[in-house]
């Protein structure tokens, strides 16, 4: 069968090897702590699977792109309380089925295939920035980020950012937590405007850090965008926030002209989020006292960690915020070799691209009993 060259190119998921490792050890009847997949495992807070239930229909219709009106009021309260920016729920915020989905889109609607529009990313990162650039026509464009693993203006020579049609930052980093600071941000901006360049900030773990590192929450590009965010993109996420990871319920907000594209596009694809999940994330987005809960259960995890790669003499970069710890090691595939075969599954930092070898990623999943458990086997198999 001939199939899209681009499919066979990327291939599958280089994490996939290790899955099917610690699936057969956990069949054959061993113990398995799985830090490799960011999905976490706390019970989503009941008020919001209730505002699901309750809104399931007797007839189902098809849902509009734009999302339920109450649902984009939702998001623009939250964005006003956790960042302090006022946008219009109108024409400025637009509902997706979780941001995996929105990330690889949004090339799309803006990628001229005849152009060479290319699209930048920094790597190690989250590999859907490369894909989602390679199936709208782009060329991938991958920056390898410094020590600290942030993205900064001036990493982008000026002829990267002359062919740059869509330049991607994350923060809180996936895989590193490293957080973008709000200088940092705006370096960034002027850059974008100066050469016509679209900036899109994944900021799907705003609500995950360190409340001790970050006493206001790391910061948004939105804070740094004038009124009406011209140029610029958040892509937010109730996954992690809210634990609702198989819910699927993300958002796009910024640029009116740009959401106005997306609605086109979206329309075309008839992606949107069912409406009964809509109302479960108005619930979500209303309610900040269930993210910061989650915020310090996930923190506890990490000092557990720490712990142990703290005895080891390990050295722990950034990590103050996001979903995951970023380990500096010797040869991270031979470490996650030791620490499977131990029972402990890791994600080598070169799964991520070009820049994370010598790392390990651990995703703050496992309960704080299994984090306490793997610290063991930790310091047995890295001393």
């Amino acid at each position: 069968m001939r199939l899209n060259p681009i499919l066979e190119q990327l291939g599958s998921y280089p994490i996939a090897v290790v899955h099917e490792r610690a699936r057969a050890m956990r069949e054959s009847g061993r113990t398995v702590i799985d830090f490799s997949i960011g999905d976490p495992r706390e019970p989503t807070p009941s008020f919001i699977p209730d505002a699901l239930k309750s809104s399931v229909p007797e007839v189902s219709q098809y849902p509009t792109t734009a999302g339920l009106g109450d649902l984009r009021n939702a998001i623009v309260g939250y964005l006003q309380r956790r960042f302090g920016v006022d946008l219009d729920p109108e024409t400025q915020v637009i509902a997706t089925s979780g941001s995996k989905e929105a990330v690889f889109n949004t090339p799309l609607a803006f990628v001229d295939r005849s152009s060479g529009d290319s699209v930048v990313y920094g790597t190690p990162g989250y590999p859907i920035y490369e894909r989602g650039a390679l199936f709208a026509g782009a060329a991938a464009e991958p920056v390898i980020l410094r020590e600290d693993f942030v993205l900064r203006a001036t990493d982008l020579s000026a002829q990267q950012w002359r062919r740059a049609r869509i330049v991607w930052i994350c923060t809180p980093h996936n895989p590193t937590g490293a957080v973008t600071e709000r200088s940092e941000l705006l370096d960034l901006l002027d850059a974008a405007r100066a050469s016509d360049t679209l900036l899109f900030s994944d900021e799907c773990y705003a609500d995950v850090y360190e409340e001790s590192a970050f006493p206001n929450g790391p910061p948004s590009l939105l804070q740094v965008a004038d009124d009406g965010s011209p140029g610029v993109l958040s892509f937010l996420s109730l996954s992690k926030r809210s634990g609702m990871t198989g819910y699927r319920s993300g958002a796009i907000v910024g640029d009116p002209e740009a959401i106005a594209a997306l609605k086109k596009l979206r329309t075309a694809t008839g992606t949107a989020s069912p409406e009964f999940v809509q109302a479960a994330a108005v619930a979500a987005w209303s309610d900040d006292a269930h993210a910061g809960k989650r915020r310090r259960a996930f923190a506890a995890k990490r000092a557990v960690l720490r712990k142990a790669f703290d005895k080891l003499g390990m050295r722990v970069v950034a990590s103050e915020a996001g979903l995951y710890m970023w380990i500096e090691t010797g040869d991270d595939l031979a470490t996650t070799d030791r620490l499977l075969e131990a029972g402990v599954v890791v994600s080598p930092g070169r799964f991520f691209g070009p820049g994370g070898e010598g790392y390990l990623r651990l995703a703050l999943v496992p309960s704080v009993e299994e984090c306490e458990q793997a610290v063991e086997v930790l310091v047995q198999c890295l001393s």
